[in-house]
């Protein structure tokens, strides 16, 4: 039985990556040229990211981490700030319905500029969630991956200010343990759908071994099929992480 309209004839190789990074890249556009608000992109793309979840869930991936709102995204006219907001109101109320049994939701980043509602909506679902271990789910809202370095920097700065740490004995495992995401794997591959080549400030630390894929389809268009693209490319790759 085809698994989550993944197609018979479709082999997915043993050496799945671990922890993919989605960035979910596209749904202005892809309303624009339906003629469409720009909003309704960000609904399609919702919709898109619950396919993308179940579907890593149904395969095996242990993490899958989206780009779901940038520090940056806060530059954007009000009225699509609004509408990306009502759907994470919507998302964050029937989420249980779309993460089943088994998985784990956790936020990565600033939670504190975000209405009230939606802060207690988030910790509620990471309380909730927190036991469950078949796929954890991480959700950059309000991310970016300087900005969680600077965060990491100042803990660590404090540490150092108590004396309780010894700059000396400060590592990359020490930085590793202060971010967002300290004890997550980190990011085996990053698959930003959309035509743009960057990485856009998106877990910047953790991606520094990452394979990259790219393509000119958009978010909302992208796929479970287009998925196994990505993950047929990453395994005939080498990954060698600064050796021969």
């Amino acid at each position: 039985m085809a698994l989550f309209g993944k197609k018979e004839e479709t082999k997915l190789p043993e050496n799945l990556p671990v922890h993919v990074g989605f960035i979910m890249d596209g749904n202005g556009r892809w309303a624009k040229k339906r003629g469409l608000p720009r909003s309704l992109g960000h609904v399609e793309g919702g919709k898109n990211f619950k396919r993308i979840m179940q579907y890593c869930k149904d395969i095996g991936i242990k993490y899958a981490s989206f780009y779901v709102f940038s520090t940056e995204n806060w530059k954007r006219p009000q009225a699509e700030i609004d509408g990306i907001l009502a759907i994470m109101r919507e998302y964050l109320d029937e989420v249980q319905l779309h993460l089943g049994d088994g998985v784990r939701a956790i936020f990565l980043g600033d939670k504190s500029a975000y209405p009230e509602d939606i802060r207690k909506r988030m910790e509620k679902l990471e309380a909730d969630t927190a036991h469950h271990s078949q796929l954890t789910v991480l959700l950059a809202c309000n991310y970016g991956g300087r900005d969680e370095i600077a965060h990491a920097a100042r803990e660590i700065a404090a540490l150092v200010k108590n004396g309780e740490l010894d700059p000396d004995s400060i590592t990359e495992q020490t930085i590793a343990d202060h971010l967002y995401t300290a004890g997550i794997p980190d990011v085996d591959l990053v698959i930003r759908p959309s035509g743009e080549l960057r990485l856009s400030n998106y877990l910047i630390w953790q991606c520094a071994y990452a394979e990259y894929y790219f393509t000119d389809v958009l978010w909302p268009d992208f796929g479970t099929d287009e998925l196994d693209k990505a993950l047929i490319d990453y395994a005939g790759r080498g990954r060698r992480f600064g050796g021969v």
